[in-house]
């Protein structure tokens, strides 16, 4: 299939919106779950958007900014990976692999926003200074727009006005290479959780994931909702015996303050 106009268009005002919640940790719709099934919704594919938001979400899992830090980005990379496989009828792990490239670039883009957008801070201290809260105000609308246009713009140069070049590129390759970008595109999902694991996993969780790894791995299940209804049985178990755990250790501390109080106003 081709993209078309109106379909290149959307996806750029869908880049945007997803672009800025990047920007600003907002409403988190710029996870690569949510991203590609709308993607897929826009491409009248919603099956291959789920499927694609699934395997990305999980090569992402582990990958966040923090700081000054920048990983390869979500929304073009969520965006480009259900084009890339409905475009060119490929499976979305091996499309992974092939919209790094495109998630890598905004990386970078953002990286430059990151340090020229600087040049901004003597325009805030001085409004600042002067107590000019409207201009203070108007001048964060500037960024905020640069960085919305330009993954619109990246969205749909990417998804559209490149889709030719795209697909005469994925079609001149052999099939050891493209198979070994499948494989590559396999192995992210569990790289990404294990990264995730390994800021996460404590040693009293361990028995929970050794169960989830056993029942996904040991018992025939037509997809991992009955692992994920386990999960929440057992989060539901530790939440109320943390809270009951609280709660009595409240009351005993309580008791020890009254008891305490209580000899010194009587006297005894």
């Amino acid at each position: 299939m081709d993209v078309t106009l109106t379909q290149g268009v959307l996806i750029a005002l869908w880049a945007m919106i997803s672009g800025l919640d990047c920007w600003l940790q907002a409403f988190f719709i710029f996870r690569p779950i949510i991203v590609c099934t709308v993607t897929g919704l826009i491409l009248g594919d919603l099956q291959l958007g789920v499927i694609a938001g699934g395997l990305t979400e999980l090569a992402f899992a582990g990958l966040t900014p923090a700081g000054g830090t920048q990983p390869p980005n979500t929304v073009l990379c969520g965006i480009m990976t259900v084009v890339i496989a409905a475009t060119n009828k490929i499976a979305p792990a091996t499309a992974i692999g092939l919209s790094l490239p495109f998630a890598m670039l905004m990386q970078y883009i953002l990286l430059f926003f990151y340090s020229s957008f600087s040049l901004f801070l003597r325009k805030f201290d001085q409004y600042a200074a002067e107590g000019n809260a409207e201009a203070f105000k108007r001048l964060n609308f500037i960024p905020l727009t640069i960085v919305t246009l330009s993954f619109g713009i990246m969205a749909f140069l990417s998804a559209y006005a490149a889709q030719g070049p795209m697909k005469a590129l994925v079609t001149s390759m052999p099939h050891w290479l493209t198979h070994g970008f499948e494989l590559a595109g396999g192995i992210l999902p569990a790289v990404g959780f294990a990264m995730l694991l390994k800021v996460m996993l404590k040693g009293q969780y361990f028995a929970y994931l050794l169960l989830g790894f056993v029942m996904a791995s040991m018992i025939p299940f037509s997809n991992v909702l009955p692992v994920a209804l386990v999960g929440a049985v057992f989060a539901l178990i530790e939440f109320y015996r943390s809270r009951d755990q609280i709660k009595l250790e409240k009351q005993v501390k309580e008791v020890q303050n009254q008891s305490q109080g209580g000899g010194m106003n009587d006297g005894i």
